[in-house]
């Protein structure tokens, strides 16, 4: 259990590369705040991430938005006390638009 007693938040975790990290986080000790835009598939993860008796929260949002980024900190410490590996794993779903041309909003 290498990462016994960390917190971390995981961004995209509902499906595919994020929740296979997620599992993996789950496996090795650590607690996971798991982010996600889709609230059916982030619930349905969380309860895989604790079925076996993993410490998992879901939050529900846009990455995009800074209040979710700012809800994702608050929810890890208000549910763990601390915050120690932020996993940004979202990405951007509009394959028309290139990288230099995405902005903050």
């Amino acid at each position: 259990m290498r990462l016994s007693g960390k917190v971390a938040i995981i961004t995209g975790a509902a499906s595919g590369i994020g929740l296979a990290m997620a599992k993996r986080f789950v496996v090795e000790g650590a607690s996971v705040v798991a982010a996600d835009w889709n609230g059916e598939r982030l619930d349905a993860a969380v309860k895989t991430l604790t079925a076996d008796g993993g410490a998992a929260i879901g939050v529900q949002g846009d990455i995009a938005d800074p209040a979710t980024a700012d809800e994702l900190v608050e929810r890890a410490i208000a549910a763990y006390g601390r915050l120690d590996v932020l996993v940004n794993n979202a990405g951007i779903s509009d394959y028309m638009q290139g990288v230099g041309e995405v902005t903050d909003e």
